[in-house]
């Protein structure tokens, strides 16, 4: 069965970091481009990222480039968000994505599974 699972979200204060996992299942990662997204209460989901099927880190949202970086453990099917100086602006439920066959990274790039997201909470 194709999962996707996010792990790694809580409560951080201005600056803090915290990384988040995408543990997938039901399929291999060196076969899909796999994203991250967040969305904040009142706000439409935004892209933040994407790491290819060939473990690249091939786009970042410019609101996050220098500060939040992805990557992957095949060995463990998981992909990470390193998310480092983080802000009370980054609040928001975070969720990682699979592409669809065929698809690279970029900022169009068509998903079609979905994690059930985490939450991540910026304040002091």
């Amino acid at each position: 069965q194709l999962q996707l699972v996010e792990s790694g979200g809580g409560l951080v204060q201005p600056g803090g970091s915290l990384r988040l996992s995408c543990a997938a299942s039901g399929f291999t990662l060196p076969d899909y481009a796999i994203g991250w997204f967040r969305r904040a209460p009142g706000k439409e989901r935004e892209g933040l990222a994407c790491i290819s099927k060939f473990g690249d880190s091939d786009w970042y949202e410019d609101s996050v480039k220098g500060r939040f970086t992805t990557s992957r453990d095949v060995a463990k099917n998981t992909v990470y968000l390193q998310m480092n100086n983080l802000k009370p602006e980054d609040t928001a439920v975070y969720y990682c994505a699979r592409a669809r066959p065929g698809w690279g990274c970029g900022k169009y790039t068509d998903y079609e599974y979905w994690g059930q997201g985490t939450q991540v909470t910026v304040s002091s």
